[in-house]
């Protein structure tokens, strides 16, 4: 199609005067092709162009006003592109040049006379609207380019077709600083934009050597400030450096600038900064991978359907529920046949556009049941009008109804009192829970280390068999588990090298200790039975059973406790009124006077506000063989009790005989046993006597009786009961030990008992065998805080040979001589004899035999025997004096028995003993024996003094004390006056 010629419509404003326009003129005025319209002075075509828009101008050079040339020149000013036609009359080579000079479109003389010059009119006109034109297309197109290269949001520069830089835009010289000299004729590939780039130089010669063969080229760049890491190497070191303040992408693009021929001349390059949008693809990428990720790996599935139920999406991951593949089913058609129909109302839906957590049942590919939670909702993607989002609620679903059921198990333990209650609870319930059909529950059994079953359900029995005990070893499963305290989960049973049953057809099994009481075993016969909702929910009723069992093992300690403090608060009960008898009898012990008094006291305080029913003492008759009774008090039946049983020693069985007889505690925790084997049982069951307790009185080795206690209730007397009437029973024999040596002291006759002892290990008997002479000893003894010291008279034997005998035995801690008698004939002194005295260690003879109110006159021991005196005061039967020796003494023998009276109404020793110091009576007993008051002196008071580790004045001060007070006793006994002198001392 050919253009349009610039005439055609072009708006042509003629400037001449009307009365002197050309030929030509008029023609182009009258040209159909042209708009044009005259004017006749230069004013008025300064003002229509100020007015209207004009293609062209044409003028003639003589105007009423102004010059063509001084128009030409007005419009340059206001309109430099307007096109100028200067067609001047007879117009010459001045105005010609001054045309030109002006910048005239086009310059045509004309010549009225001939049709020539309209014609070249004509062409002038055509070629000055065409330049026009051309001048306005590139004018256009530069600023177009300006436009571009000069955008503020781009980096441009103008390229040679090689690549180096002849312009470039202010905004990429000031982001490297530089000027426009700095990198005018520099290869562009090489400026210090690119030097951070990864392979910049390479990538950007690429693109200017295919711009410059014509192509437009796009390349992108990523470079990095100087101050974070550069990866010119090509390594990927700047995209490792996440850091979006230093890093820039650019697309880079070159385009080819062509000249009329199309050759290219110049290249145009431009950088834009796309950074932004870089890092939003970049996150675009990454977000679509995370939704692929996510939707690939989640667990809920996603499906979307046409409003046919079509499938127009399946989410990539539905085979984590329904173990189908995504192609399988879209396979399916709809998703009725996946979900199954109605299961929502579509009325419903679309009033509320989303319905959430419907609950329904799905089948998977293996033909397991599901429970889904399904949201719904209204979508439209890309076909699809409705979403489903499937979560597979099974396990939790699974877990909800074990925990209910848990919770029933739980509310029955809170009501369980004993262990073998709790493991039938918790194996009965493990079903439901566990949804396991085999459990059973062992207990430990601390007596025997054992574990014990307690329970077991009946598929435990089928699959497994009786289960039986098992040690708390490692030789078994259950026993390994109690003492490790960890539980175990086998997918196969079998595979355990301690299966104590290789038999058994159960295949998963899980032992799970209870804490200190045993162990839970729960198993099904099928293998991978335990999944992590299984292990749980096994774990938590192993631990609801152990706090169970916690519970239950507290309150029995607790009740045992109670059991044992109440126990305890009784015995206490007991002690205290123990004790208040006791402080009682103390009493009325110490203000005893005689036997009788103790005896008659002893039996009223035990039987005082009904602590005891029944007491009464007794001794052995030893004419009669038998007992005979001394005291008692309590209940008004016991002396018909007494009258009617017998005490006989001699196959009696009552509890007092037999306490006679063995000298032990005999108690009768119930009367009521034996009944028919011991006649006195019903006699005491007569009086109300229900249990019975003897104790011996027994003091220093010598019976004074028995006491005997009754109780109107069984099991009155207890281990402590026993223990402290025993120690009573000692305190009472002691107490009477204690009277009767004070009455022995006070009486003023008594028997005098003379014994053969036959007992080797009386100390004088062995030095006298030890020593081959007499030993005697007068009863003296001086009383020390851990012994006693005596005086042993010596003869037939040097007395330094029988002290040096005593010390090497045990009960002697010391010996020494304290006298010697005269020389023998020949003139030795060797068998002369003397005294010695002896520190001895308790027990001393003298003072068993005083204990018990019998006195030693004397022993004298010969190598062959031993002669030992003593009296026993008429206050204390001969008889048991007779026994104290006997007891102190082994083969004993009675040689004489005769009554002795004292002369004075109080004894001349007793007096004597009355008026001396234990030490002025040592003093004068060492001076006697040591031969101090013979004539001559045997020792004299400086000797003796020295033996007593006393100064001599000390000594004779207390001899002359003792002849003073020995002195006045005898003239006091003699009824003479003495009228001691207080001087001499």
């Amino acid at each position: 199609m050919a253009s349009e010629r610039p005439l055609d419509g072009a708006r042509l404003l003629v400037v001449a005067p009307t009365e002197a326009r050309p030929e030509p003129l008029a023609s182009v005025l009258d040209d159909d092709a042209l708009d044009a319209t005259a004017v006749s002075t230069a004013t008025a075509a300064l003002e229509r162009l100020e007015t209207t828009s004009v293609d062209c101008l044409l003028t003639v050079q003589s105007l009423p006003d102004r010059s063509g040339l001084a128009l030409l020149e007005a419009v340059r000013e206001r309109e430099p592109d307007l096109p100028v036609v200067l067609a001047p009359i007879d117009g010459d080579e001045s105005v010609a040049s001054a045309a030109i000079a002006a910048d005239v479109s086009a310059y045509v003389p004309l010549d009225d006379t001939a049709d020539g010059p309209a014609e070249d009119l004509r062409s002038a006109i055509e070629r000055a609207l065409s330049a026009a034109a051309d001048r306005r297309r590139r004018r256009d197109r530069a600023r177009a380019f300006d436009a571009v290269f000069d955008d503020p949001e781009a980096y441009g520069w103008l390229l040679a077709p090689d690549g180096t830089v002849r312009r470039a835009n202010e905004p990429a010289l000031e982001a490297i600083d530089a000027t426009a000299t700095d990198v005018r004729g520099r290869p562009f590939s090489e400026l210090p934009w690119w030097e951070s780039a990864v392979d910049g130089e390479a990538v950007l010669r690429d693109a200017i050597e295919t711009a410059a063969s014509g192509e437009i080229t796009h390349r992108e760049l990523t470079c990095v400030r100087a101050d974070g890491a550069t990866a010119r190497d090509g390594s990927d070191a700047a995209a490792e450096t996440d850091d979006s303040d230093r890093r820039r992408t650019f697309e880079v693009t070159v385009r080819p600038i062509r000249d009329e021929s199309g050759t290219v001349v110049s290249l145009f390059a431009r950088a834009d900064d796309v950074t932004e949008r870089a890092r939003l693809e970049r996150e675009l990428r990454e977000s679509e991978q995370l939704h692929r990720v996510t939707l690939n790996n989640m667990t809920d599935t996603v499906l979307i359907t046409d409003d046919d139920g079509a499938f127009t999406y399946v989410c990539p991951n539905v085979h984590f529920v329904f173990g189908y593949s995504d192609d399988e089913i879209h396979e399916m058609g709809t998703i009725d046949e996946l979900l199954g129909p109605d299961l929502f109302d579509r009325d419903e839906l679309e009033a509320a556009g989303v319905l959430t957590n419907i609950e329904c049942t799905a089948t998977d590919r293996a033909g397991r049941e599901h429970t889904l939670l399904v949201n719904v909702r209204e979508v439209s993607i890309q076909g699809g009008t409705t979403l489903y989002s499937c979560r597979d609620v099974t396990t939790r679903k699974r877990r909800e109804e074990a925990l209910t059921a848990l919770h029933r198990t739980t509310r029955k333990l809170l009501y369980a009192e004993t262990d073998r209650e709790i493991a039938d609870i918790v194996v009965d319930d493990a079903t439901d829970v566990l949804d396991l059909e085999a459990s059973a529950a062992y207990l430990f059994d601390t007596d025997e280390n054992v574990l014990r079953p307690a329970a077991s359900s009946p598929a435990m029995e089928r699959l497994h068999g009786p289960v039986r005990d098992h040690r708390a070893t490692d030789d078994s499963v259950p026993g390994r588990v109690f003492v490790d305290g960890e539980s175990r989960f086998f997918a196969d049973v079998h595979e355990s090298p301690s299966l104590s049953n290789p038999g058994t057809e159960l295949r998963s099994v899980a032992y799970v200790p209870l804490g200190d009481h045993g162990v839970f075993v729960a198993g099904s016969s099928e293998p991978d039975a335990f999944d992590d909702v299984a292990r749980e929910l096994t774990d938590l009723l192993a631990t609801t059973a152990e706090a169970a069992l916690d519970r239950v093992g507290r309150e029995r300690t607790l009740r045992e406790r109670d059991r044992e403090l109440e126990r305890r608060n009784r015995q206490l009960t007991r002690l205290n009124g123990i004790n208040e008898i006791i402080r009682d009898l103390d009493q009325a012990l110490v203000g005893a006077e005689t036997r009788d008094e103790i005896e008659r006291a002893v039996c009223d305080r035990l039987t005082t506000a009904d602590r005891f029913s029944f007491a009464w003492i007794g001794a052995a008759d030893a004419g009669d063989d038998r007992i005979a009774v001394r005291a008692d008090g309590g209940a008004t039946e016991g002396g018909s009790y007494l009258d009617s049983v017998s005490l006989s020693l001699t196959g009696g069985t009552e509890p007092a005989v037999r306490t006679a007889t063995d000298r032990a505690v005999t108690g009768v925790a119930n009367v009521a046993d034996g009944l028919r084997e011991e006649p006195w049982r019903s006699e005491a069951l007569a009086c109300e006597f229900q249990s019975a307790v003897s104790v011996p009185l027994s003091y220093d080795d010598f019976t004074y009786g028995v006491l005997t206690v009754y109780a109107d209730r069984p099991d009155a007397f207890d281990e402590m009961v026993r223990t402290v009437l025993a120690e009573l029973g000692e305190t009472i024999a002691a107490a009477i030990a204690a009277v009767e040596r004070k009455r022995a002291l006070l009486s003023d006759s008594s028997t005098r008992l003379e014994f053969a002892v036959g007992d080797e290990t009386v100390l004088f008997t062995r030095l006298a065998r030890r020593t081959d002479c007499t030993v005697s000893f007068d009863g003296g003894v001086r009383h020390r805080e851990d012994g006693a010291t005596v005086v042993a008279t010596v003869e037939g034997a040097s007395p330094d040979a029988v002290a040096a005998a005593a010390t090497d035995l045990v009960t002697v801690e010391g010996a020494r001589v304290i006298g010697r008698d005269g020389a023998d004939d020949d003139g030795s002194d060797e068998d002369a004899g003397g005294a010695v005295l002896l520190d001895l260690s308790r027990p001393v003879l003298a003072l068993q035999l005083a204990d018990h109110g019998v006195l030693l006159r004397g022993v004298e021991a010969t190598p062959t025997d031993t002669r030992v005196v003593v009296d026993v005061p008429s206050s204390v039967d001969a008889r048991g004096g007779a026994d104290v020796v006997s007891t102190v003494f082994s083969e004993v023998e009675l040689r004489s028995k005769r009554s002795v009276e004292r002369t004075t109404p109080r004894d001349f020793h007793a007096s004597l003993r009355d008026r001396l110091t234990d030490r002025q009576l040592e003093v004068v007993r060492l001076a006697y024996y040591g031969g101090y008051f013979e004539s001559p002196r045997a020792q004299s008071g400086e000797s003796i003094a020295e033996t007593l580790d006393i100064s001599p004045a000390a000594f004779y001060r207390h001899v002359r004390t003792v002849q003073r007070k020995l002195f006045a006793i005898v003239f006091d006994e003699i009824g003479l006056p003495a009228n001691p002198s207080r001087g001499v001392e």
